[in-house]
């Protein structure tokens, strides 16, 4: 391979590649490694369990042994196992299983009455349709595969940086990651185009926070940032094996002389995290592929299964065990009859035919009953559901035209889950959010500029404030000047452009901040590690910074103390609207009520909202507070807790400049969509690694929460206090508890923790359950798969998970149905889950539409099917009453062969992939029309089993009344009588016609294909009879049906013995249509009526299904350590906290009139 010089080959690995990565990377986190009712399993156990030897790593030298490839595979199948592990699948229903132990006992000698291949052909042609099923849906996970292992990184090879495949990466390489690109394999992060080897990651991946974190590099390496660097570089890297600990490691650098030197965390750069605002990076690789942390958490996908399949499976049993009942019971009434003396005489006439023993007659009558159990559902299922997956693709409404992304089913199994759902589980960042940061609207002297409308800020109210005369003008300089540089940004200017200027912000809030400022005109231009300049309206400004006291989520705030350029000394703060407010001047700020209202407003329209503040400083006030604050960043105990008191006593006295509004912007119609679905009877749980501010202001601004509705806030650090807040929760609902109330539960991670503890759950789900609306922030992946396992196991109701990046896999594989979001943070949710859309509204149409369609489709396909069948095969055990239970079939065994093939296949296909029992636009338009599929009220084992008793029904009148028509046999003009044969196919043909005169009654939604498969099938009877009687003598087969076409043409009572036994038959179906849709409809039927008449839908529908409560109107409620900033005021601010590297300490490191190392 020949040698790529970098500086000009870096474009190749631009954000457009790594996008392209980022589409296809499949990282999936864990279900817990036992099950979930089982006692938990502490990460230090699960560590124990892990490969735990240590592993030495050379360092530019050959390896002492060979560690696993780079190579990743996510798929179900491969060459090796695709046929065990589908045979075990497919075998694993029940149905395919007893076809199997029919065909087996079809191969004894003298047993079947219907030949040998009669079930056997069947079967295959069942299993070969569901392997290319499977082959087809595994196709789509291998080639997700090759984009991923094939996407190309540099690696330092024989003195140079050369593209290579992630594939052939190995542990010891030496790899360049540049900006925006995923790292290949866990790495240890070497040196980096930023000072002291520092970087930018994204970890939204993996936790879901959209700030950035920072990783630094050992200081021994931190200046190798040259290739030649590299090449000298030579050590050895000892560290703990690989394992699934994916914030915790534990190693050792060792080179030259030197003593070893120890890494941790901190130098850590792990597959599926993101190089963000950083030029470069060298990065060592340690663990590759499956040995990489990620991938240590990752499981195969489980085999999941439908509701409607379970209870399909539970029925099998139950008619498994019927036609066994009947097997023996025509199987001792044949034994008695071969007792009796005359059946004896008769039998011993025949030479050679001897009574069957009774265990080959129960043989016998097993395989001429056996298609009670329909072989042919299988297949019909699979392509009823294939086809509607690729209705979900084609569906226009759901694909995305920015992206070029259609709605995809990965898996067709679960359509009909869809209809079913009753509680969805939730992502926020990149699934409700577009994970993007736009300044929206700011407050300042009272008054208020910008719009939530239109994209980003602009007022031109404010340019013509600042220049001119206003009152407000010179806060608005105060607050632009403060927007520049109360914050913790780097500025980076390309070296071939200075005048270029991108900001690297820890933070998105202050990175939305900056730029807006810049917009405005008051660039922030550089940065020093004393001074910060901007450009503030064409003149240019110097500020030295003397102080920066930090943001953490106790202090709620982030302040700079600055020596402007006048002289004065001036203290910069922004934060939450409670802690500033609470350090204002008495009589400073006198728009402050003003403001406040304001900040109401901004919090109405869901943006986040900082206040900021101001207070000049003398020189002595300084001096003085400046010892205080060395003394405690220098003390050995309690230090934060210092510093933050040490703040305290400087941050007071402020005067109000004005606040900020800024949108973590909302995907389109998220709020309607959450809305319809509130409507619908889903309940909705937010799961989300944000903070707890951030989840609530979400919560109000996607309208999740509302005004009326109280907060039960739960944020302990203990069991006892977690126990004691949820149980003062569980008895304030009293007589309301799991019922509906509108109310919201708010719980972080820390009190999930011991929540979801064996002594707890139960009291979780108390509380849970008796809330509308459910967020839980700060949570790990792991949580958010347990929290779906436990309401999924203990409330046994259909659960939805939706997500797009590797930390919601966990849930996506825990939940009935995955579906994953292709957004900013690629596609791992979507190679993981069972369905994929490219934007969260589309779920509406998903479930509402596909959803409803799907299960209606699937219970009528399911339900007419076992009816064709027993109508058919129960005439079997009726026409065995007659002639002595001898095991002779009634009907010819190519017919029987064919039935489920050409005339009663395709009219279940048609209406499991065309009937609609209401348009897509009603569904969209009334949502609560989806708990009618809720209410699983069209297939159940009740429902199973009245459809079992009305083919009991049709059976014996189709046999009987034509029994009855025949009893006297009628004589033919060629001398022959109606015989056995004859009045078989009789029968026969009346099944077929009933059979499809019944899915006609059935069908909601008449088109062109409906009405071609219904009488097509009943032709197409007529047309194999016709071709069939043909065939012998010349072919040898059919010779007991030869000529009988013509006869039963010619023959008057045929014609009408079909028609009047159909119609007989078939009768009490359509009265009791007719009654039920007068006096029982169901709602869906109601409204298919006031459609027809174009009548007032909404009214019908009119009124809440949800119970306001004695709820209603409470303020928001904490007990213990609970106390929260009033959520309305939407303060909400991200950023790191306790990293490697502190933003104070992060500042004073950067200069960025340096120039940058290339990295060449």
């Amino acid at each position: 391979m020949e040698p790529v010089d970098t500086s000009e080959k870096s474009s190749l690995l631009s954000a457009s590649q790594s996008e392209k990565t980022l589409l296809f990377e499949k990282e999936r986190f864990s279900k817990l490694r036992k099950y979930f009712r089982k006692e938990s399993t502490s990460p230090n156990d699960v560590f124990t369990q892990q490969q735990t030897n240590q592993r030495v790593i050379n360092i530019n030298d050959p390896q002492e042994k060979n560690y696993r490839s780079n190579s990743v595979s996510t798929a179900k199948y491969n060459i090796i196992t695709f046929f065990p592990k589908f045979l075990f699948e497919q075998f694993s229903r029940y149905a395919n299983l007893f076809f199997l132990f029919i065909t087996l006992i079809q191969q004894i000698p003298g047993v079947s009455p219907t030949g040998k291949w009669s079930t056997a052909g069947p079967l295959i042609l069942v299993l070969t349709i569901s392997a290319i099923k499977e082959l087809i849906e595994d196709y789509a996970r291998h080639k997700a595969d090759r984009e991923v292992n094939h996407s190309q990184v540099f690696v330092f090879r024989d003195g140079t940086f050369i593209l290579e495949k992630w594939r052939n990466i190995v542990v010891g390489d030496i790899v360049k990651v540049v900006n925006n690109q995923l790292f290949p394999s866990d790495l240890v992060l070497l040196s980096s185009s930023e000072p002291q080897g520092m970087c930018y990651i994204q970890t939204a991946n993996l936790d879901g926070e959209t700030n950035l974190k920072i990783r630094q590099a050992l200081p021994e390496t931190a200046s190798r940032n040259s290739t030649q660097d590299i090449q000298d570089f030579k050590g050895q890297i000892e560290c703990e094996g690989p394992n699934n600990r994916l914030y915790r490691f534990i190693g050792n650098m060792t080179f030259k002389e030197h003593e070893p030197i120890p890494l941790g965390p901190n130098q850590i750069l792990l597959r599926g995290a993101q190089l963000k605002n950083t030029q470069w990076i060298y990065g060592l690789v340690i663990y590759t592929g499956h040995e990489s942390k990620l991938m240590q958490n990752t499981t195969m996908a489980p085999i999941k299964r439908s509701n409607v399949e379970h209870v399909t499976n539970d029925q099998i049993i139950f008619l498994f065990f019927l036609l066994i009942g009947l097997s023996l019971l025509s199987a001792i009434v044949y034994e008695g009859y071969s007792a009796v003396p005359a059946h004896i005489a008769w039998r011993t006439s025949f030479e050679g035919l001897k009574p069957a023993k009774f265990g080959m007659a129960f043989l016998t009558f097993v395989i001429l009953y056996n298609n009670l159990i329909p072989i042919s559902l299988i297949v019909t299922l699979e392509i009823v559901r294939f086809v509607q997956g690729l209705l979900i693709g084609w569906d226009l409404d759901m694909y995305y035209e920015k992206t070029d992304t259609p709605a995809k089913a990965r898996t067709s199994n679960l359509n009909e889950e869809l209809g079913q759902v009753k509680y969805a589980f939730s992502d926020k960042t990149g699934t409700l959010t577009c994970n993007i940061m736009e300044f929206r609207r700011c407050s300042i002297g009272g008054k208020i500029y910008g719009t939530i409308h239109g994209q980003g800020f602009e007022d031109m109210d404010l340019i013509k404030d600042l220049s001119g005369s206003a009152p407000t003008a010179i806060m608005i300089r105060e607050m632009l000047t403060m927007m520049a540089i109360c914050h913790t940004v780097i500025p980076d200017h390309r070296n071939d452009d200075k005048s270029i200027i991108t900001y690297q912000a820890a933070s998105p809030d202050e990175d939305a901040i900056v730029c807006a400022a810049r917009d405005i005109g008051y660039i922030f231009t550089a940065r020093t590690p004393n001074t910060v300049t901007i450009n503030a309206m064409g003149k240019e400004e110097c500020y030295e910074v003397l102080n920066v006291l930090e943001f953490n989520s106790t202090r709620k705030r982030m302040s700079v103390i600055v020596r402007c350029p006048d002289g004065k000394m001036k203290l910069y703060c922004k934060g939450a609207d409670s802690v500033i407010y609470a350090r204002l001047h008495p009589g400073g700020s006198p728009f402050a009520d003003q403001t406040s209202d304001q900040l109401r407003e901004f919090a109405v329209d869901g943006l986040r909202t900082l206040c900021f503040g101001m207070r000049e400083l003398s020189e002595s006030e300084f001096d003085e507070w400046n010892k205080i604050y060395k003394t405690a960043s220098t003390a050995l105990e309690d230090r934060d807790s210092k510093i933050d008191e040490a703040a305290e006593l400087i941050e007071k006295e402020l005067h109000l400049i004005g606040a900020s509004a800024i949108e973590d912007k909302l995907q389109e119609y998220v709020p309607e969509t959450i809305a319809a679905l509130s409507k619908a009877g889903v309940n909705l749980w937010v799961l989300t690694g944000d903070k707890q501010e951030t989840a609530i202001n979400i919560g109000y601004s996607c309208r999740l929460l509302n005004d009326d509705m109280a907060l039960m806030i739960v944020n302990e650090s203990n069991q006892a206090g977690v126990e004691a807040t949820l149980l003062k929760h569980a008895q304030a609902f009293g007589e309301n508890i799991r019922n509906d109330n509108n109310t919201a539960l708010i719980i972080d991670g820390q009190s999930l923790q011991f929540a979801l503890e064996e002594n707890l759950r139960s009291t979780l789900l108390d509380v849970a359950l008796s809330c509308k609306s459910i967020i839980c922030c700060r949570v790990s992946p792991l949580q958010k798969s347990l929290i779906v396992q436990l309401v999924r196991n203990e409330v046994k109701a259909i659960t939805l998970a939706i997500g797009d990046g590797a930390n919601d896999v966990g849930m996506i594989q825990s939940a009935h149905i995955g579906i994953g979001i292709s957004g900013q943070e690629g596609l791992q949710a979507v190679c993981a889950a069972d369905y994929s859309i490219a934007r969260f509204h589309y779920l509406r149409k998903l479930l509402f539409v596909h959803g409803n369609w799907s299960y209606n489709r699937i219970c009528k396909c399911i339900l007419y099917s076992f009816y064709k069948n027993y109508t058919l095969y129960l005439i079997e055990f009726w026409f065995a009453t007659v002639n002595g239970f001898s095991g002779q079939t009634l009907f010819n065994q190519w017919t029987i062969s064919v039935y489920n093939i050409f005339f009663t296949s395709l009219p279940p296909i048609a209406i499991g992939i065309f009937d609609q029992t209401l348009s897509s636009k009603s569904l969209l338009e009334h949502p609560k029309l989806y708990k009618e599929t809720q209410k699983n009220d069209t297939y159940n084992t009740k429902v199973f089993w009245l459809w079992t008793l009305n083919a009991i029904y049709h059976t014996l009148v189709i046999f009987w009344f034509c029994i009855l028509a025949f009893v006297h046999e009628i004589p033919f003009i060629n001398g022959k009588t109606t015989g056995e044969w004859f009045v078989g196919n009789v029968i026969y043909t009346t099944v077929v016609v009933t059979v499809n005169l019944k899915i006609a009654l059935l069908t909601d939604y008449w088109n062109w294909v409906a009405h071609l498969v219904i009488w097509g099938s009943i032709i197409s009877w007529f047309l194999f009879l016709f071709m069939f009687c043909s065939f012998w003598p010349t072919i040898n087969m059919g010779a007991n049906m030869a000529g009988l076409d013509l006869i039963m043409l010619k023959c008057p009572s045929f014609w009408l013995t079909v028609i009047i036994v159909s119609v007989i038959a078939l009768f009490r179906d359509y009265i009791w249509t007719v009654i039920q849709r007068t006096f029982y409809k169901t709602l869906t039927q109601e409204i298919q009526e006031l459609q027809q008449r174009k009548g007032d839908i909404e009214t019908r529908l009119k009124g809440s299904d949800i119970k306001d409560t004695i709820w209603k109107h409470l303020p928001i409620i904490t007990f213990g350590n609970n106390e929260t900033d009033n959520a309305q005021t939407g303060y909400a601010f991200s950023q790191e906290e306790h990293g490697a590297t502190s933003q104070a300490e992060l500042i004073r490191r950067y200069d960025s009139n340096v120039v940058k190392p290339l990295g060449d």
